[in-house]
């Protein structure tokens, strides 16, 4: 069992993920979103480490809270979060509203890959081994 903590940006959970691009790396904070079937990231961070997520081939439908999006689905070469490592882990690109404090959601596509438990009373994430 490994413990994590969090950031708490006022109720929400976030964590620093390390994304690396074709041509630099990013570090960014997503919120832990377990109501997100898909990682989101910010359109504009992808392209800022060489992504082009206008061009992509695949797309996938998501509901949001007023309507249905179409969204571009990018690979992205490694993405590393809570001490797991994935690598050609496809993310969905967003145009997120300015002001909101994070670049994306880490959505249930990376968490339930692992026994995991939330604790958002302490900040905490904890990983089981499986």
């Amino acid at each position: 069992m490994k413990i994590y903590r969090v950031e708490r940006v006022g109720a929400l959970m976030v964590t620093t993920v390390y994304i690396r691009g074709p041509q630099s790396v990013a570090y960014t904070l997503l919120m832990i979103d377990t109501g997100s079937t898909y990682t989101i990231i910010r359109t504009k961070l992808l392209e800022d480490i060489g992504y082009t997520p206008a061009s992509a081939t695949v797309y996938r439908r998501i509901v949001t809270a007023s309507k249905y999006e179409r969204l571009p689905v990018v690979k992205v070469e490694q993405l590393n979060c809570l001490g797991t490592f994935m690598k050609d882990f496809n993310v969905l690109a967003h145009t997120l509203p300015q002001g909101i404090p994070v670049d994306g959601l880490l959505g249930m596509d990376f968490l339930q890959r692992f026994p995991i438990e939330l604790r958002p009373y302490r900040g905490e994430v904890v990983l089981r081994k499986k």
